[in-house]
């Protein structure tokens, strides 16, 4: 990833993709089973849904508790706010008008496989990162940049692992 200068108020972006070699139907199966996720992240340590929901659909909602050496530990409650099947997944972390955090899936058939990408949108509501940038406010643009750095790290590594669990 390339020196943004992005600000948090910019909502800043990351996304990464991968070809799969596997049908969409074989990689929704994983991308949507988000009690996956943990086994594939070094924050993520658990999820489950709310409400009584045993799956994605719009206007559900999953807790995650997560951990990262610089932020502690926290939780957040997302809402489903994007559902196709076999074609994309979003939800909205915290407040869905203000999320601190958007992310999403996106499957779309191509070449016999399946392209899968990933992409998550930091702000526009406070999170964890707000607090730090709080405290350092002349860090403003290397707190972003460093966080996405390691979003994009953590999707690329994601994407790397449905990748093999669906071609297994």
């Amino acid at each position: 990833m390339d020196w943004t200068g992005a600000r948090y108020a910019d909502t800043p972006t990351v996304e990464a993709r991968t070809w799969i070699d596997a049908p969409p139907e074989k990689v929704w199966a994983l991308v949507s089973d988000i009690e996956l996720m943990p086994g594939m992240s070094e924050e993520l340590r658990s999820v489950a849904w709310l409400d009584g929901a045993a799956g994605p659909a719009v206007g559900a909602r999953f807790v995650g508790r997560s951990e990262h050496k610089a932020f502690g530990t926290w939780e957040t409650t997302s809402h489903v706010i994007e559902y196709e099947p076999e074609s994309v997944l979003a939800w909205a972390v915290q407040d869905p008008a203000a999320p601190s955090a958007v992310w999403r899936f996106r499957l779309r058939p191509e070449g016999g496989g399946t392209e899968l990408s990933q992409w998550m949108q930091l702000g526009p509501g406070r999170s964890g990162l707000s607090v730090a940038i709080d405290r350092m406010p002349d860090k403003e643009q290397k707190i972003v940049f460093v966080r996405l750095r390691e979003f994009e790290r953590a999707i690329t590594a994601t994407l790397a692992q449905i990748k093999q669990r669906a071609e297994a």
